[in-house]
């Protein structure tokens, strides 16, 4: 048995395209639907209240494209909301934190597992409280890294303001002598070269986002859920300025996607309607 409905995949902006790209690897016949909430970005310094309405209204966008599964393809998301909005939907929901939890716990040599993430996945705890039920030897150093979204957002990657903040979060972490660091936000992955210059090789970088599309595998398998094949059919959706994300993941991402089209929230209404791109 085959499903041939889209995977969703959602992320407060462009870091979910390194989940998107592990998707075109691991499962290269699923279609997929993206959701970019780019008019909202950066979710890190938001409240609970603010990310479980912000999910709310993208999961039931996704639901109105016909997904047959939605993989939270942020670990703000993951750590705060994907927990009630598992009780509210029946549709099959994946979290980045558990998958990349069990991941860093299997290649840790010292048991000292340092986490890179946002202000809010780290007030959350949802990691150190994952590795340790996996392992309660293992220590959990947190670090919050709330420039690092925006650099990603607005194209600074590779920048001197953005090395000197990956050099300030990063310090704590190797002063406390991890030999894993968890990447704990799925816009992180495009940093991860200059991160391993400045922790050296002797930490391991744990991608989440591997690790999540391999369960989604899995778990879609055990179910008859996977697609039949052919050529996938990929959308895009943003709730920013459309173009603006198009030439930003055209830098990022080695190969052409499709024209993304802005998605606006009717102020009067609970729902969200899709606009078409008007190029």
């Amino acid at each position: 048995m085959n499903d041939d409905r889209p995977l969703g995949l959602f992320d407060s902006g462009l870091g979910g395209l390194t989940v998107f790209e592990q998707v075109v690897r691991i499962l290269p016949a699923e279609p997929v639907v993206y959701f970019g909430d780019t008019a909202n970005v950066p979710y890190g310094g938001r409240t609970v209240k603010e990310l479980v309405a912000l999910g709310d209204r993208i999961v039931r966008f996704l639901l109105n494209k016909k997904v047959k599964a939605v993989i939270f393809a942020c670990n703000t998301s993951s750590s705060v909301s994907i927990h009630i909005l598992r009780q509210k939907y029946p549709v099959p929901m994946f979290g980045l934190v558990e998958p990349g939890a069990r991941m860093a716990v299997e290649v840790t040599r010292v048991k000292r597992i340092g986490i890179l993430a946002t202000e809010a996945t780290v007030r959350s705890g949802s990691y150190p409280a994952a590795i340790t039920a996996l392992d309660p030897e293992v220590r959990v150093f947190s670090q919050a890294a709330p420039l690092l979204v925006p650099f990603v957002e607005t194209g600074r990657v590779e920048t001197p303001e953005a090395a000197a903040a990956l050099q300030e979060y990063l310090e704590p972490l190797k002063a406390a002598g991890i030999d894993t660091l968890i990447l704990g936000c799925t816009h992180y992955p495009f940093f991860a070269p200059a991160i391993s210059r400045i922790l050296g090789p002797e930490v391991t970088l744990v991608d989440p986002a591997v690790a999540i599309v391999r369960e989604v595998k899995e778990e879609l398998g055990k179910r008859g859920m996977l697609a039949s094949g052919g050529r996938p059919r990929y959308e895009f959706y943003v709730s920013g300025n459309p173009h603006e994300f198009d030439l930003l993941a055209k830098r990022l991402l080695p190969w052409q996607l499709p024209p993304a089209v802005q998605v606006k929230e009717q102020p009067t209404q609970t729902v969200i309607a899709a606009t078409g791109d008007s190029r």
